[in-house]
């Protein structure tokens, strides 16, 4: 595909990082020339410096042959405009970046007036992968494939659930539904586990299941958590706007508490529902005062990244069955799991899946058969969901007949309605949707799995 990237802060280079190897045409625009040159020469892509909002730069850049066009500059206004631009020079398809939620509900009425093909907002988007988390509460991440019919969902082998000391093989002869562990990271190893693999206390374990059956899995394997109901959050931003605003809909019992009096008066009156404190929720003394120790959940959302850490690894040691913390800089993802801190949420990283599963989707309609793709383990594993609309000849033939190549698993086949966790006598037809998870980058066909 032809893509070009208007905008090149911390969301735009993560996308151009993940597409940039997936043998796409990538032009890229800003307005600073060193940026535009330092990623010129780490990936095979063209560069314009300039505003990307107006027409000369567009026509430099050739949108006029675009098949998507993606606004991701710190301006809303200017993310629209330049939509607006590329759609009149010729542009199949844009996504802009919008974050202000004053023009929420006119975006969408107006979308299709704009010429718009997606809006992303990068705080709603991380808001709604938190609540996900939440409503889930013994699950950490959750991914969505087939429409939401199979989930990707990812455990912690803690001390007491019936997973320790476990091999696959015999896991998979004690359960009656459909589950598969797909992938493990234990401490920084990732591993595609085989059935002798022994599940260990401290795994985090990614399981693949029929979405109808997960909770019946959750709660065989001694992992269902207290229902969540008190849930404090830390920062007034707009993540935490959103995300108070989504869970006092759903009645959850919301304490959020932010520094900055005039941020605490509009929160206070945007969201009549929620108890707003003012205070700083980096100190000891006010976390106890406001109750930390009775909460269910706990969100660390203030613009530091070591703040929320500390924050989290706070509420940890008050026992608190629930921490979630907001990281921005991936280079410390490395060390959380060292501090306790199970659930680390990116908005970067949730735009960047959410914008490539839609190039995915574009692509498909293409040629290409990778419906979805979500990226695992700070980006170490790609889970795939294929659709095998082309006859092969590996087809209609036993899995166990079938080689595959190191560290890929078929994880999930989706036939109609069905769900099938497979095993060696399960076999891929013509018209499945299959999921394949793996170490292995840039996928782009089901064929690149077999040997």
């Amino acid at each position: 595909m032809n893509i070009v990237i208007i905008g090149l802060g911390t969301i735009g280079r993560t996308i151009l990082g993940s597409l940039a190897s997936d043998k796409h045409t990538i032009t890229i625009i800003d307005e600073n020339g060193d940026k535009i040159e330092q990623l010129i020469e780490k990936y095979d892509v063209y560069g314009v410096v300039g505003n990307g909002a107006c027409m000369d730069i567009q026509q430099e850049a050739h949108v006029k042959e675009a098949d998507l066009v993606i606004s991701l500059t710190r301006g809303d206004e200017v993310n629209i405009l330049a939509c607006l631009v590329a759609k009149k020079l010729g542009a199949k398809n844009t996504i802009a970046r919008v974050r202000n939620p004053d023009y929420r509900n006119q975006m969408v009425a107006m979308r299709e007036d704009l010429g718009l093909s997606l809006i992303v907002n990068p705080e709603r988007e991380a808001a709604a992968e938190i609540i996900n988390r939440i409503n889930l509460s013994s699950v950490g991440q959750v991914e969505h494939f087939a429409k939401g019919r199979a989930l990707l969902v990812e455990v912690l082998a803690e001390p007491g659930c019936a997973l320790v000391g476990e091999s696959l093989l015999n896991l998979s002869k004690k359960l009656n539904h459909r589950t598969l562990i797909c992938a493990v990271q234990r401490g920084e190893e990732v591993i595609i586990p085989s059935g002798q693999f022994v599940i260990q206390e401290g795994d985090r374990l990614h399981i693949t299941s029929d979405a109808n059956f997960l909770g019946k899995f959750l709660s065989e394997m001694r992992l269902i958590k207290s229902p969540i109901r008190n849930v404090m959050i830390i920062g007034g931003s707009r993540t935490a706007y959103y995300l108070a605003s989504g869970l006092s809909k759903k009645r959850y019992n919301i304490k959020l508490i932010e520094r900055n009096r005039e941020t605490a008066d509009t929160m206070a009156e945007l969201l009549p529902h929620v108890t707003v404190v003012r205070g700083d929720g980096t100190n000891h003394d006010l976390l106890l005062e406001e109750g930390i120790e009775s909460m269910d959940a706990f969100v660390a959302l203030t613009g530091i990244d070591e703040e929320n850490m500390i924050v989290s690894m706070f509420a940890n040691s008050m026992k608190v069955n629930k921490t979630i913390t907001r990281i921005k800089n991936e280079d410390l993802y490395g060390m959380l799991g060292s501090l306790g801190i199970k659930n680390a949420v990116s908005p970067k990283f949730v735009v960047a899946d959410r914008i490539i599963s839609y190039i995915r989707a574009l692509d498909n309609s293409r040629g290409s058969n990778v419906l979805t793709l979500y990226r695992l383990v700070n980006n170490r594993v790609e889970a795939l969901e294929f659709s095998a609309k082309k006859q092969e000849k590996f087809f209609d033939t036993p899995l166990k007949e079938l080689k595959l190549k190191k560290n890929c698993l078929i994880a999930c086949i989706i036939r109609k309605n069905d769900v099938i966790i497979p095993d060696g006598n399960s076999s891929i037809h013509l018209g499945d949707n299959v999921i394949v998870v793996t170490t292995h980058k840039n996928f782009t066909d089901l064929t690149d799995i077999f040997e």
